[in-house]
């Protein structure tokens, strides 16, 4: 066997010197790639993910948002029947929440949990079951995570207390607030005032006044809004007492 090379063997050899500088260049372009991805590429380590539009802190669910809350019938108040022209029936929240200036007793966003309202329509005391009644008490409660009912309760002071008087039914009505001590963890009094008027919608001289109660019973807020039988006074009496009894009935729910 010859020691020389052929001429088949030269001209591998040359190939293989060829080849094998091309083969670094491109594993190490490779290596170097890898470590980060180029602008307009995914990552090949991973799928590409869908962008999202940038949330703010306050957009972000609660912790126990995702825990179902019921508030059932029981939760609510329930007038004696002295008092009682027809049963509780339910209601839509966005009907029986009061509108005065702006969105004061609006919901408090994330942190309320559920909401359910109901209407109790009373009596006066003494009178027969025939005659009309004296008004309605729509009821509303929220449920919140958090400080969230803290947290309502402060921004409708606010609301309220900025809320003078407003427009209803071409009518000025003037708005007075006040604090309820010992009721509830926390509890506010709003009185409306305005110009009395019949059924035909004619001045009678006097005024007519109706009220809104606020209370907080730990982590729930319970909204009562009066209203007085076809535009008439509510009876201030009567929504101490359901103030007061649906506190305890909120207690007693949550216990």
């Amino acid at each position: 066997m010859s020691r020389y090379p052929t001429l088949a063997t030269t001209r591998a050899r040359r190939l293989r010197a060829l080849i094998l500088p091309l083969l670094g260049t491109v594993a190490l372009t490779a290596a170097c790639g890898a470590g980060e991805d180029q602008p307009g590429s995914a990552s090949s380590s991973a799928p590409p993910t869908t962008a999202s539009a940038p949330t703010t802190q306050a957009d972000q669910p609660s912790p126990s948002a995702s825990t179902q809350v019921t508030i059932p019938t029981s939760a609510f108040v329930e007038l004696p029947p002295e008092l009682r022209k027809s049963p509780r029936r339910s209601t839509p929240v966005a009907d029986a929440l009061p509108t005065m200036c702006g969105d004061e007793f609006a919901t408090g966003g994330r942190q309320v949990t559920a909401s359910a309202s109901m209407t109790v329509t009373y009596k006066t005391p003494g009178e027969p079951d025939s005659n009309v009644p004296q008004g309605m008490i729509h009821q509303t409660i929220f449920t919140f995570d958090g400080d969230g009912a803290s947290d309502y309760l402060r921004r409708l002071r606010g609301g309220v207390e900025a809320c003078l008087s407003y427009q209803e039914a071409r009518n000025s009505v003037e708005v007075e607030s006040r604090a309820v001590p010992g009721v509830g963890d926390e509890a506010l009094l709003v009185t409306r005032t305005w110009a009395e008027t019949s059924l035909n919608g004619e001045r009678t001289g006097g005024t007519a006044s109706s009220q809104i109660a606020v209370a907080r019973v730990d982590g729930a807020v319970t909204v009562l809004n009066d209203q007085g039988w076809e535009g008439t006074s509510g009876n201030p009496t009567i929504m101490d007492r359901v103030l007061r009894d649906s506190v305890r009935t909120i207690d007693a729910w949550q216990r």
